[in-house]
């Protein structure tokens, strides 16, 4: 079992490491790969393909496998890495450590947002984006939005998402007006809130963080990890609410054959959301 910590307690060995490993997955091929995963699985609501990754109960244990995945190839490079997470409730400005030059670089120049500091600036030489033609060829950000200000949520908007008692409900989708998975999640109809949680943290790094190829991003795998430990929350906070929908979905739902219920085997790697709703013998955080 291994450990996730908090990025702000990481040493600077710990941080030097971690990039390290990044930079040898993108230099294989095998970053790029994950990255491609996750703009392939992004399905949306309107689209009438199975939904596994995303507006849909199985967003978290998709995640999950994802992240692991993920942390195993980084490991295979260097086994003392896991994957840190950012807690944005208390880093929550372009000058949090997570951006400083010696980690994963900060805001985007004005203009074309480029990311000129750090080592996955384009200039760098080391991080081209390869993902997808309409991606560019170099990593972009727009911290907190200054043209706009978007502020990240706040642990009293967390705290609400906790205070879920049921874990998803009908339809099931991102329209769905309550449940832990949504509340997360952050999808909403109403103006006022557009984006919550983890949505408004993709919109406030702004850049390659707002698409389907978010992963482009490094700082996808810090903040997807923070979900998962907000996920480790709830459950420890309702032992008895469980994953939902438990059966799987029937015709004549518009919802059948396009989300999965607890033993329904999830794409790419066939494994159900049941076999990962507990991570204790994988890792813990700290």
């Amino acid at each position: 079992m291994h450990t996730r910590k908090n990025q702000r307690n990481l040493s600077p060995t710990e941080k030097r490491r971690l990039i390290d490993a990044l930079l040898e997955l993108k230099r294989s091929g095998v970053y790029d790969e994950f990255v491609r995963m996750h703009d392939d699985f992004y399905v949306p609501d309107g689209d009438s393909r199975p939904r596994a990754a995303h507006m849909t109960p199985s967003f978290f244990p998709w995640h999950r496998r994802y992240l692991l995945e993920f942390e195993g190839a980084l490991q295979r490079v260097d086994s003392s890495v896991t994957i840190p997470y950012w807690d944005w409730t208390v880093d929550r400005t372009p000058d949090s450590s997570l951006w400083a030059d010696d980690f994963l670089g900060g805001t985007g120049r004005t203009g074309d947002r480029q990311v000129m500091t750090g080592p996955f600036a384009y200039s760098a030489g080391n991080w081209r984006i390869d993902s997808r033609i309409t991606d560019g060829r170099y990593l972009t950000r727009n911290l907190g939005r200054p043209s706009a200000p978007l502020a990240l949520p706040t642990a009293e908007e967390v705290a609400a998402a906790l205070a879920e008692p049921h874990y998803d409900a009908a339809p099931w989708d991102s329209t769905a007006t309550s449940g832990f998975r949504n509340a997360v999640e952050g999808w909403s109809t109403g103006d006022s809130a557009r984006w919550r949680n983890h949505n408004r943290v993709h919109r406030w790094v702004g850049g390659l963080m707002l698409g389907a190829t978010s992963p482009n991003d490094p700082v996808f795998w810090l903040h997807h990890a923070f979900i998962d430990l907000l996920w480790d929350r709830w459950q420890r906070a309702r032992p008895g609410a469980g994953y939902q929908p438990r059966t799987r979905v029937a015709a004549p739902d518009p919802q059948a054959g396009r989300v999965f219920a607890l033993d329904d085997p999830m794409p790419p790697w066939g494994e159900p959301p049941s076999r990962l709703l507990d991570h204790s013998r994988l890792y813990r955080y700290v």
